[in-house]
Formats: structure tokens, sequence, C-alpha cells
């Protein structure tokens, strides 16, 4: 008789561990709190060999998995260029990763509307607890629940999310809309823009429904912009006064923090990063936090992706380690989980530690790289940026 899994969180962490333990001959549950299917609001997710294979070792397929770029790009203030990189890599979206993994989880066993929010053991195995006050038996738990996770919470109740001391604006436009020269200029390229104390990174994705057809792609806007603690509550306040404590729903972003970041990016970025915003959809932010967890197991409880560790975005790893614990913990279900603890734990060390490494790049004030054309630390960002952590 298979042995039977219950995963807490439906997002791609949680559908990866599933996908791996399906492969692994388990039977599984995955539970998502959301009442509705989920979606990336169009996120770009930069690819790796490493990701690739997780894929293929968990047999999904990966036609049409994304943009191919060849170059990295780095532009200084007046839009001119100082450096290239030859770098080919697919980059994705979020929603496609998700279209890929939902599929191979069997009708019937992916549940929406159903909050798993802590558990407990005993010798026969896991009793997951819902917030509607039913359990379920398991022999296996994996919290896959993000970087708010339930079972993080319980498991370690010392750790969770710090802020960073910046967010991240986002935004999405239309390579139809884009004037010729961005296109022909910027769109095909991973670009980067680095002055002191802030970045710029943009890159071609898919359009809607994942059309990979030229004129019907978009263009990946991320902007890392420090905030301050007490700047921020302002921006999670919305125009009804209610404060959203982590982030905030990008519909409720008020107007005047719209406003705000227009301003500074006609004073602060390129004049083509200035036309791509301005012809994007409706931006939104997030605060960035990060944690990781010393353990990654308790009995048979598992944490998974962001539930275990976030490292912040620059090292673009969060899908790509999510996968990565998901094979671990598939081969090591079966026995003590320690073994799964073992192995995954120092490797998302690795990365939370390069990403902070990044961001101190990013963040450390030099007044000669007022312009980003006379960045000290260019080269060592630009290879670093979203490539696999070693």
């Amino acid at each position: 008789m298979a042995r039977h899994a219950i995963i807490s969180g439906g997002s791609i962490g949680g559908l990866f561990a599933a996908a791996a333990l399906l492969r692994a001959g388990w039977t599984v549950d995955v539970y998502e709190r959301s009442d509705m299917e989920l979606a990336g609001r169009g996120a770009g997710i930069v690819t790796h060999d490493s990701l690739i294979a997780a894929f293929q070792a968990v047999g999904a397929d990966l036609a049409d998995l994304g943009v191919q770029v060849q170059d990295r790009v780095a532009y200084d203030k007046s839009g001119g260029v100082v450096s290239v990189l030859p770098f080919p890599q697919v980059v994705t979206s979020w929603d496609r990763i998700h279209q890929i993994l939902r599929r191979l989880i069997p009708q019937g066993h992916y549940h929406l509307g159903r909050h798993i929010t802590g558990y407990s053991q005993n010798a026969s195995g896991v009793q997951a607890q819902f917030a509607d006050g039913s359990t379920l038996q398991a022999d296996l738990l994996v919290g896959a629940d993000g970087f708010r996770s339930a079972i993080r919470a319980q498991m370690l109740p010392e750790v969770g999310p710090q802020y960073s001391g910046y967010v991240v604006w986002r935004a999405l436009a239309h390579e139809s809309n884009l004037p010729p020269a961005i296109h022909k200029g910027i769109f095909p390229n991973f670009a980067f823009f680095a002055p002191s104390g802030t970045q710029i990174i943009g890159y071609p994705i898919a359009g809607l429904g994942n059309d990979l057809r030229p004129g019907h792609r978009r263009y990946n806007f991320v902007w890392y912009k420090p905030v301050p603690a007490e700047t921020l509550r302002g921006m999670l306040t919305d125009e009804d006064g209610n404060h959203h404590p982590v982030s905030i729903p990008p519909p409720l972003v008020r107007g005047e923090v719209l406003e705000d970041l227009r301003r500074a990016a006609m004073a602060q970025l390129p004049a083509p990063f200035v036309d791509i915003l301005a012809h994007s959809e409706r931006p939104f932010f997030t605060p960035i936090y990060d944690h990781h967890s010393p353990i990654m197991h308790d009995g048979r409880v598992a944490l998974s992706g962001d539930a275990a560790c976030v490292a912040r975005p620059h090292v673009g790893m969060g899908v790509t380690k999510a996968a990565e614990d998901a094979l671990a913990l598939a081969a090591h279900a079966e026995g003590d989980l320690a073994g799964y603890s073992a192995a995954r734990v120092p490797a998302s060390l690795r990365a939370h530690l390069q990403a902070r490494h990044l961001a101190s790049l990013m963040l450390s004030p030099d007044p000669a790289n007022s312009d980003g054309a006379h960045n000290k630390n260019l080269e060592e960002i630009m290879r670093q940026t979203a490539t696999t952590v070693d």
C-alpha cells in the first residue's frame, strides 16, 4: 500500500514536492488555503540547469517553457551601454511553471480552500490540523506554505521573516506597446541599471497564456528600492486606512504611492526604463524579507521551499531551491528525515547568504557611482544575479 503524504500549500514549492513524491510512489494530497486557483501576476522566473533537471526528474513537459535571452547588458543613467556579458538563459513566468506542475497532480488530489494551521504526531503518523477544526492523518506532512508558514511557526517559533530595508517594484509592459527604439535596444536583453543604492533589472517573458510569439510577449520590469520601515508602513496602508502588516494586494496600493514611484523613476532611472514603466500595467510592490531555518524536519514533518528558507530574489533561486528541496525530500521520505534536513539546510544557507551578499553590493553607498557607469561591483553583480549558487 502506497504511503500517504499531505502537502500544506499549493504554490510552486508544494506542487514540486507533490510531483517528486508521486514520482517516488507516494499517494499525495495538496491542500491550498486559497479558494481560487493561484496566479503569479506574471512574475518572471529565471531558469537554471538544475531547475531544468528537476523538471525532467518529475516528468514535466517543458515545451514552450519561456523566452531565450542571449546577453546581459548594463546601462548608465543616460541610457548608454556600460557592459555586455554573453549569458544565454531561458526566462519564464511563475504562471507557466505553476501550470506545468499543476498538470502533474491527479484529479481530485489538489484541494482549494483548505487551510492547514498546525500538526500533531504519534506513533502511527502525523495529523494535519485544519482551520475548520478537522484533522487528517498521513505518513508525512510537508510544510510548503510559504514564508509565513504555519508549519514552520509551530516547528520553529523563533524563526520568522525579517524585513530587509527595501522593496521590489514590479511591472509588466506588453511588447506591442513599447516604442520601437526601446523594443530594439532593450527588449531582447537581460538588462541592468546599477547605480549606488538601488538596482533595476528587466527581461522579456511570455505574453498572456504563455504566448511566445514575437510581438505578443511582455517585458518584466523589476526595481529594488530602499524604503525605511516607517515609510513602508504608510505604503502598506490602503485608501480606507487599513494597514496590511506584511504585504498589500496590488489593487489596494494607494494612488499617491504610485505617483511617488513615477516621480522617483523620472528622477533616478534612464529614460528607456522610465518609458517601459510608463507603458506598463499597474505596478505593484513587495517588501523584501528573508529567513533561514536551522532544521527542516520534525519527526514526520518536513519544511520545503520558502517555508524553510527565503533567499532574497537577487539570486533568482526561489523556484530552483524549492525544486531541489522536493527531490531531496522524495529521496529521504521513506527513512529518517534527518538526512533530508542535513542535505538541504546547508544548501539553503548558501543561497540565503549569497542573496544577502548581492544585496550588500547593491545597497552599499558609492557617490562615484551615481550614474550607474562606475559600479566597481558591476561584473560580479551581472555574473551572480539569478544564477545557480554552488
